[in-house]
């Protein structure tokens, strides 16, 4: 019988603001709200981004990520690492990996298909853009245009 380890999905060298926000989920709500504070009093902008920050991320009014993490150990942490590679490890059965690769392969491709769709919308809509605005500073310069010449 061997015991389950479960590991967290962690980039290799995550930056300094993530082991921040690791060291502080680790410790808690109160390491929060004691980092909101100093912050507070040495920098107030650094303050108010902590209590924007906490808000957003409700780390301020729900249940701590200690809790969380405690609770949901199979689901991930409250960090964003949580989009780990477990998709990808074989099951062990041959027929549900076989049919997994397929899906998740056909997932990729509706996902490459549709932001190739949204590039060109965004492209169809700059151009639209730049095509008014050249057509009414066409219309602006005419304008200009026959002024001088009423004068």
């Amino acid at each position: 019988m061997t015991a389950a380890v479960h590991y967290e999905a962690r980039p290799a060298n995550p930056g300094w603001l993530k082991r921040a926000e690791a060291w502080l989920d680790d410790r808690g709500r109160p390491a929060w709200i004691v980092a909101m504070v100093l912050g507070f009093v040495f920098f107030w902008p650094i303050g108010l981004f902590l209590l924007a920050y906490m808000i957003w991320s409700k780390r301020m009014f729900g249940a701590s990520c200690r809790q969380n993490r405690a609770r949901n150990r199979n689901r991930g942490s409250c960090q964003s690492y949580r989009h780990g590679f477990n998709a990808m490890r074989p099951s062990g059965n041959s027929a549900f990996d076989a049919y997994k690769a397929d899906t998740l392969r056909r997932l990729e491709d509706e996902q490459k298909s549709f932001e190739e769709f949204l590039q060109r919308l965004r492209e169809a809509r700059d151009k639209s853009e730049f095509d008014q605005f050249m057509d009414e500073r066409a219309t602006s310069a005419q304008d200009v245009k026959d002024e001088k010449e009423d004068a």
